[in-house]
């Protein structure tokens, strides 16, 4: 099926004339990545629980980051499959499966994720609930490490994907691309590997 070649870096972040703006219903981004994870009903949860101390001391020594690393994005590069979270504008959830070669999931910097959008079943869940709810969640696995990374951001669906890296709309992948999606990074985190299935 053949693989993508690695995108080049971007020397400045990919514009974006829509993400994290405050209108139809959309929050601006929150300055601290810790805000992204915890709410202030998850730090009620914490303390009610007996973990809020311990966490406070990881949010004050800045544990959370809104930067990706480069181990995160060689991780990143390598992957062929993920989790996508959206949400519609009242906030009923949905979790859809990307696909594709090594390499589909493109990293133009420390903060910008992109992919081509494979055609599929014709739903477009996705799209509908990006179109009035850019908050959006990524869940990478590695099941033979193993090792799981989750990433927080805002995203939006690009219509003409070549806009974004030349070529992204042709490439040696049986599927057709349809569009492509922008990923805006706010936080990531990486869990312990406890309760992963370990497989090849």
């Amino acid at each position: 099926m053949g693989s993508f070649p690695r995108a080049m870096p971007c020397k400045t972040p990919v514009p974006n004339m829509s993400i994290g703006r405050n209108r139809r219903g959309r929050a601006p981004m929150p300055e601290n990545p810790a805000d992204v994870l915890f709410s202030p009903a998850t730090r009620a949860a914490q303390e009610r629980y007996g973990s809020r101390d311990y966490i406070a001391r990881l949010e004050a020594r800045g544990h959370w980051k809104s930067r990706l690393p480069e181990d995160i994005i060689s991780f990143i590069r390598t992957r062929n499959s993920f989790y996508l979270g959206t949400a519609s504008r009242d906030g009923r959830p949905y979790i859809q499966h990307r696909g594709g070669p090594a390499g589909f999931i493109h990293v133009l910097d420390q903060q910008t994720l992109t992919w081509p959008e494979f055609k599929g079943n014709r739903q477009y869940v996705t799209a509908g609930n990006l179109s009035e709810n850019n908050q959006a969640f990524i869940f990478l696995m590695d099941y033979s490490l193993p090792r799981r990374i989750k990433l927080w951001g805002r995203a939006e669906v690009v219509e003409g994907c070549n806009t974004l890296i030349p070529d992204i709309c042709t490439h040696p992948y049986y599927a057709k691309t349809e569009r492509a999606i922008r990923f805006i990074v706010e936080a990531w985190d990486e869990n312990c590997r406890q309760y992963i299935p370990t497989r090849p």
